[in-house]
C-alpha cells in the first residue's frame, strides 16, 4: 500500500470525515431546538446532504486504503463506481439547477432477464420501498432478452 495513500487517507478521516462529522451534530443540536417547522424541515434536508457526504469520504477512504496492486493491475475501471458517480453527479445537477417537476429513469440491459423478487433476497423489495416512500413508482420488466427498469419521482414536494 502506498505511503502517500495512507497519508490522504488519514488526512481525509482526521481532517474532512471529522469536520463533516462535527457539522453533523451542530445541525442536529439546533435542529432539537428549533421551533419553526419550516427552518426544522431545511436543517433536516441540510443533515441529509451532510450524511451523503461523510458516506462519500467514507468510501473514498476505504478505496485509498485497498492495496495499491488493485489499482494498478485493474485494467478496467470499477464500472459499477463509476456509474454511481455519474448518476450521482446527474441527479444533483437535476435537483439543484432543473428545476424539473418529475423525473424518469430507464434502465435496461440486454441480459438473461431474471429480475424478480426471489424468496430470501430483499435488493428488489428494498429498491421498490424506496421508490415508494419517494411517492414515486417503478415498473420492473424481466424477460429472457432483459429487463427494463422504469422510475418516475414527483420532484415537487
Amino acid at each position: 500500500m502506498s505511503s502517500e495513500r495512507v497519508n490522504l487517507a488519514q488526512e481525509l478521516h482526521d481532517g474532512i470525515a471529522q469536520d463533516l462529522v462535527g457539522l453533523g451534530f451542530s445541525i442536529d443540536a439546533i435542529i432539537a431546538h428549533c421551533t419553526d417547522q419550516t427552518s426544522k424541515e431545511e436543517l433536516r434536508k441540510i443533515r441529509f446532504r451532510i450524511s451523503e457526504s461523510i458516506e462519500k469520504v467514507r468510501k473514498e477512504l476505504h478505496a485509498l486504503r485497498e492495496p495499491a496492486a488493485s489499482f494498478v493491475d485493474q485494467s478496467v475501471p470499477d464500472r459499477k463506481y463509476q456509474l454511481e458517480r455519474v448518476l450521482s453527479e446527474i441527479l444533483l445537477n437535476i435537483q439543484e439547477h432543473s428545476k424539473a417537476t418529475v423525473l424518469r429513469i430507464e434502465i435496461s440491459d440486454n441480459g438473461i432477464g431474471g429480475a424478480h423478487q426471489k424468496e430470501g433476497h430483499f435488493g428488489l423489495i428494498g429498491v421498490q420501498e424506496r421508490i415508494k416512500n419517494l411517492n414515486g413508482d417503478i415498473t420492473i420488466e424481466s424477460s429472457h432478452h432483459g429487463t427494463i427498469i422504469g422510475i418516475r419521482v414527483a420532484l415537487d414536494g
